[in-house]
């Protein structure tokens, strides 16, 4: 019979090793979910950019989690929004990640869903339509 300490327990009770990362960290697999969407965001904003940069110079892109709503709110949540600038702080547009992914059902259509929303944001911003702001607005992907 083996003894044991008290409060001692082995991890590495079959004799397989010590369990680690299944792939390293720079690789495309191991990133998070959060860090997938981000991504997806910073790479819309960037498209966006080469066409409106200099309308989007002085506006800054975010992403939360999700949006702050009153308890009493009855309608759809919002999946995007624009927070006006102030004296010293740039307009801001924030993509809310949770709802944006509970909408698309993987990850073209999460894309698609990002697209979609910050074009929609941008063409409010600036007050032009969103097919005035991307031509394949609500197209779907080749």
């Amino acid at each position: 019979m083996r003894s044991r300490v008290a409060g001692v327990r082995r991890r590495d009770r079959h004799g397989r090793g010590l369990r680690g990362p299944l792939a390293p960290p720079q690789a495309p697999l191991s990133r998070t979910r959060a860090e997938r969407f981000d991504d997806l965001v910073a790479d819309e904003v960037r498209r966006l950019g080469q066409r409106w940069g200099r309308e989007l110079a002085r506006v800054e892109f975010a992403v939360e989690e999700v949006p702050e709503v009153e308890p009493w709110f009855d309608g759809p949540v919002p999946l995007a929004q624009t927070r006006p600038g102030t004296a010293g702080r740039p307009v801001r547009i924030v993509v809310f990640r949770r709802p944006v992914e509970a909408r698309g059902g993987g990850e073209r259509e999460t894309s698609q869903i990002v697209r979609d929303v910050l074009v929609e944001e941008v063409a409010d911003l600036l007050g032009l339509s969103p097919e005035s702001v991307d031509p394949s607005y609500d197209s779907p992907d080749d």
